[in-house]
């Protein structure tokens, strides 16, 4: 009671504002306007709460609701790296998969064809499964979650590297780096579908969309036959609509496998148990392989036509442009450069111009070609039979001489008689 009512004494209020007091008064001021401003700033960054347990945006809420989808179903992401492109993929009530929302990947680093060692700034190509320990709310590029490479299959090849992520922050090295509102709803995606159950969720990443016009343009790729092995996995998506069950033995992918004898696992590394794929599913993938197969026999023989054609005309055209001396320019004969109609040309000359002028080939295939002509042509004399009889005889312009309407001078031995 003492102490208090020493507190309430004027002289022991003015020894609280001075003296230690002030010091103290003018801390907590600093703390309270420091406060204020971390305050203003976190509205700004986190004013729809901690960004790892932000909701989605609310166009995907409505893409959801549309297409007939719980906001907790399991997701499925694939991923092509030469379209730069990100997909997710959700569980419609039906028990299907359709795609939510395609994301432009903003960076991937390296080329096309998977990862191989630690450093080699290559982004992976597989099938990766994504659990919730391998999602990262305190990424430094935002939100993340790791691939989880190596997988069996890499570990089998003695492949080697660590965190290879999807992420924010629009940085690659190695990774998918997306932008920060892009990870932000993937990470919401991943995050709710843990919430509704599923265990792990699916990431294929292809090095572009597996159709047989783009494995036509890659044929001659080091890589096409890891490519045809990842097709196959993409091609059990493609008639299932659900994603593939994925294992590995004898260093390969295997899909939609179920092991004879009940309890035998697959091993990476090992021979691969006897096994069989349901015959719905092996026999729509056969079928669209087979479609697949002959388009692409058809499409790999119509580029390497074109291929031979081109490098025919190059072969032609460095042989012109030497002839003529045209080293600097291998690509185009220009008139400027022709000799003299009154010079004679040489053989080898001729036979150049004989080449150019040439089909491009027995079917006539003439697009593309960079020779136009090796000589000028000739300037003709101005009409024919048809031009001279339009000069003479139409009322207009200059009259032609005789000598080009080809009429010589009239004569005949008739006197004309008197006129009366």
């Amino acid at each position: 009671m003492v102490f208090g009512r020493r507190l309430k004494t004027p002289a022991a209020l003015q020894k609280r504002v001075t003296g230690n007091g002030a010091g103290k008064a003018a801390r907590l001021g600093s703390l309270v306007i420091a406060a204020g401003v971390l305050a203003a700033c976190q509205a700004d960054e986190f004013g729809a709460g901690p960004k790892h347990l932000r909701p989605v945006s609310d166009s995907i809420k409505r893409k959801m609701t549309d297409l007939n989808m719980s906001s907790t179903s399991p997701i499925m992401i694939r991923i092509f790296k030469e379209e730069s492109e990100l997909e997710v993929w959700k569980q419609t009530r039906t028990g299907k998969y359709k795609k939510l929302e395609e994301f432009e990947i903003c960076k991937w680093s390296g080329k096309l064809g998977p990862k191989f060692k630690e450093g080699d700034r290559q982004a992976p190509e597989g099938f990766y499964e994504i659990t919730p320990a391998l999602m990262n709310p305190n990424s430094s590029y935002h939100l993340a979650f790791n691939l989880g490479y190596p997988n069996k299959y890499d570990r089998a090849h003695g492949r080697t590297g660590s965190h290879l992520m999807v992420h924010g922050a629009c940085s690659s090295r190695g990774c998918y780096a997306m932008t920060d509102e892009q990870v932000e709803d993937i990470y919401a995606l991943a995050r709710e579908s843990f919430k509704g159950g599923q265990k792990s969720f699916q990431v294929q990443a292809f090095p572009f969309r597996m159709t047989p016009e783009n494995m036509a343009r890659h044929r001659d790729n080091e890589h096409l036959d890891y490519w045809n092995m990842l097709k196959t996995g993409y091609d059990h998506f493609e008639v299932t609509q659900t994603p593939p069950k994925v294992s590995v033995c004898e260093k390969k992918y295997v899909f939609d496998a179920t092991t004879l004898v009940e309890g035998v696992p697959f091993r990476a590394s090992a021979k691969c148990p006897e096994y069989q794929v349901h015959p719905s599913i092996s026999s729509a993938v056969a079928s669209k392989q087979s479609k697949d197969d002959e388009k692409f026999q058809q499409l790999a023989a119509r580029f390497d036509a074109r291929e031979e054609r081109q490098q025919r005309r190059d072969e032609r055209n460095k042989r012109i442009a030497e002839v003529f001396g045209n080293a600097g320019d291998e690509t185009e004969i220009t008139t400027a450069k022709i000799p003299p109609a009154d010079e004679p040309a040489s053989e080898a000359a001729a036979s150049a111009v004989a080449a150019a002028s040439a089909p491009a080939d027995a079917q006539g295939e003439t697009e593309g070609t960079a020779v136009e002509t090796a000589f000028a042509p000739q300037e003709q004399s101005r009409g024919g039979v048809a031009g001279r009889f339009l000069k003479r005889w139409v009322p207009f312009g200059s009259k032609p001489t005789e000598a080009e309407a080809g009429v010589g001078p009239i004569t005949t031995n008739i006197v004309p008689g008197a006129k009366p």
